[in-house]
């Protein structure tokens, strides 16, 4: 059987639409929206084998830029890996990920992937060690605030959010920027309805309350502010406890446990930078790719 193996098909509508379905069919994912929405940045490179005008399997790059201890970091997320079922087998994934290696490791920082427990023993094969992410949580208690929750339908609003995003997160040890598209695969999707925005702090922040607990899985903006104050007026009445999907600046009054999820399994490749090994960190929740 003849493959080609192709690097960034976004403007190739038929095969375009042919990896949408097959994320579809593998993950319950559709990128189809988040692309006609304009979301789909140079920073998202589908590496694909083709068959004929068929997608049979994939492994995609996502260009991470990230600030660590004020210092920058361009890191590569290997992320929708993916082989159609009657494809499965013949070598596609390897030969895709060998190819994402020799093409980016000399460029990156560090280059990493989480994993589903069907595969942990694949990745290892390449080099990738696996990894303990840490995650913190800390108490609150409610105060009046001004946050109030965004429209990701309004332009005024995706305005506000997006001036937020480029002041990136002052309160976590390893932030984002650069990276709207991959926020709004989230904000524009699925977490729509859980954006909102403090005229006071001038910061956005998303999170979902789960039964006394809110989860932040991120904020943007608000220099200048205590993290606890922001988090406190945002959250609700009944809310007892933040539990945050970034690494805080300040740990003081926080606890933390490491998360040993098999469905999300962190890997970074072993010949590159690795904070992991001696920082008790987690990637923020919104960069999974």
């Amino acid at each position: 059987m003849e493959y080609r193996l192709i690097k960034q098909l976004v403007k190739e509508e038929r095969l375009r639409k042919s990896f949408s379905d097959l994320a579809a069919r593998t993950f319950g994912l559709s990128f189809e929206d988040w692309y006609a929405r304009g979301y789909w940045s140079e920073k998202y490179i589908p590496y694909a084998m083709v068959e004929g005008e068929r997608v049979v399997a994939n492994a995609s790059v996502n260009v991470m830029d990230f600030i660590w201890q004020g210092t920058d970091r361009k890191y590569i997320q290997i992320g929708t890996v993916m082989t159609d079922p009657a494809c499965r087998g013949r070598g596609l994934a390897r030969r895709l990920i060998e190819e994402i290696l020799s093409d980016w490791r000399k460029q990156a920082d560090a280059v990493y992937l989480f994993a589903n427990s069907s595969v942990l023993d694949f990745y290892p094969r390449f080099g990738f060690e696996r990894a303990t992410e840490y995650q913190y949580s800390l108490p609150v208690a409610p105060l009046p605030g001004d946050f109030r929750r965004l429209d990701m339908e309004q332009p005024g609003d995706r305005a506000l959010l997006r001036r937020c995003y480029e002041a990136s997160n002052p309160f976590s040890r390893l932030s984002v920027k650069n990276n709207y598209g991959l926020l709004m695969f989230y904000c524009s999707g699925f977490m729509k309805d859980c954006v909102y925005y403090s005229e006071k702090r001038e910061a956005a922040v998303v999170a979902e309350q789960q039964g006394d607990a809110l989860r932040c899985l991120d904020v943007f903006g608000g220099a200048g502010a205590a993290l606890p104050d922001i988090l406190n007026e945002l959250a609700g009445e009944k809310t007892r406890r933040v539990v945050l999907g970034f690494s805080p600046q300040e740990t003081e009054g926080c606890a933390c446990e490491g998360i040993g999820n098999e469905e999300d399994t962190l890997f970074l490749y072993g010949q590159k930078e690795n904070l992991f090994r001696e920082n008790r960190l987690m990637f923020p929740l919104l960069s999974h790719a």
